[in-house]
């Protein structure tokens, strides 16, 4: 069981009369993470993630996992360092690449600390024995950190130089299969972030750099996103302005002329990359007439420290983390009464009940326990509210009565079978969530508007 007090949180403590200067401007999910001690800034655009962050991130590493594998994904690790002869072959050493961080080893070889891997990857079939096309469609995912030397590192782990992704690389036998493996994948990420139920749009995007003939981004949309896009509630419709004329007044694809303009901050993106790099690092497959030919390639990405971030700059107060149901750090906090108050004796057992009860409904390791009663019952509930715990139980001087807050909603005085049967409901619904049994307000959402042309 977890334990407040064993808990590394060093939060921020600001002297009331304390003048703060600002020096950057601060997004509410950075301003959070930080006072609370879940993040740490670990120098300019770099981050350290705390034991209550590192398990939301686990949760969602956990999540994407699920999602690849039932997309066909399997699970690889690419080296950090890429050399630079496999860009040079492919043409992009010599695209825009002010932001990639170059190091040399002590022979004087250059490499790449990898923003991406499509080079790696195409190089690593390319030097393996034939493939047949028997084996295909093969799609390889990786979990791993990317590097990007950012000119304007800010709003924390949502525009930082150092970040968790999870790619995707797939390889096909041609266009046609190239996109049926686009629709898998794409479904998964649809299926992710559905289940994260926060609103997101799928909007189409610029292959940039990138290269390919059809690019998608996905985006949560916050005032704090660097991308405009333009959606129509008519159809639903949704496209990146940089692949649309600025002047556009009407819809693309239904004609409406009901437009509005949103910030989005992107938190996947996917493209069909054809033969862009089988062809020049030489990757192919046998065909059935045992011949080689090119394979075709797409490639997914999820920014899963930039997805933790952004869901929580949508849906959090200026005051208090609201985490997606299935990232949260905890599903429950129980918080007893004060050491030495008049309440503490005939409390007790309950609370040590209520301990063994609740790890039986939502397992141990999803229960935090608040027993640091040198502090009030009040100091202890305003920190498990700043900190987001879907369910927070108090034991205190109305017992047997327990007072139950609900992330964002009114706190309720229930008995304690009805408190068992809301953690029980709420345990069900994270179960739902992932068997994906139930429709999400999203789904709902995607299936009224239409799909993203």
């Amino acid at each position: 069981m977890n334990k407040a007090s064993r808990l590394f949180w060093p939060v921020l403590v600001t002297p009331k009369n304390a003048v703060v200067k600002q020096t950057e401007q601060l997004s509410r999910s950075q301003k959070l993470l930080t006072e609370l001690g879940l993040i740490k800034s670990g120098s300019n655009g770099t981050y350290q993630l705390l034991p209550i962050a590192q398990r939301a991130l686990d949760k969602c590493i956990n999540l994407v996992q699920q999602n690849m594998q039932i997309a066909g994904g399997q699970k690889i690790s690419l080296p950090v360092l890429t050399p630079t002869q496999l860009w040079k072959k492919t043409g992009r050493l010599e695209g825009d690449i002010s932001e990639f961080y170059m190091v040399r080893d002590r022979s004087g070889k250059q490499f790449l600390m990898s923003p991406t891997h499509e080079e790696a990857v195409t190089a690593m079939l390319a030097s393996t024995a034939p493939i047949s096309y028997r084996q295909l469609p093969l799609r390889l995912y990786q979990i791993g950190p990317k590097f990007r030397d950012e000119l304007k590192s800010r709003f924390g782990l949502m525009r930082a130089k150092e970040f968790l992704m999870k790619d995707m690389y797939t390889f096909d036998v041609s266009e046609s299969t190239a996109k049926e493996s686009y629709a898998a994948v794409s479904a998964a990420y649809e299926r992710f972030f559905a289940q994260l139920e926060v609103p997101y749009v799928k909007v189409q995007a610029a292959t940039g750099i990138m290269g390919g003939s059809l690019s998608h981004e996905y985006h949560y949309v916050s005032a704090v996103g660097e991308d405009t896009l333009l959606q129509c509630s008519q159809c639903g419709y949704a496209g990146n302005l940089e692949v649309l004329d600025t002047e556009t007044q009407t819809c693309p694809s239904c004609q409406s002329t009901s437009l509005s303009q949103v910030r989005g901050v992107e938190v996947a993106h996917t493209f069909l990359l054809g033969d862009k790099y089988s062809k020049p690092l030489g990757a192919t497959y046998l065909n059935n007439a045992g011949k080689p030919d090119a394979l075709t390639m797409g490639c997914f990405g999820i920014g899963l420290t930039r997805v933790i971030a952004a869901a929580l700059e949508v849906q959090s107060t200026e005051q208090q983390l609201r985490w997606p149901k299935l990232l949260a750090p905890y599903d429950v906090c129980l918080i007893g009464a004060k050491q030495g108050s008049k309440e503490q004796l005939k409390t007790e057992q309950l609370e040590l009940q209520l301990l063994e009860q609740l790890s039986a409904i939502c397992g141990a390791q999803e229960l935090l326990h608040d027993e640091r009663k040198e502090l009030t019952i009040g100091k202890r509930l305003m920190d498990a509210k700043r900190l987001g715990h879907p369910l927070i139980i108090v034991v205190g001087a109305k017992a047997p009565k327990l007072e139950l807050h609900m992330c964002g909603e009114e706190p309720q005085e229930l008995e304690l079978p009805e408190v068992l049967r809301m953690v029980q409901a709420h345990v069900e619904h994270k179960q739902q969530l992932l068997q994906g049994t139930i429709k999400t307000k999203e789904q709902d959402l995607q299936q009224r508007l239409g799909h993203v042309h």
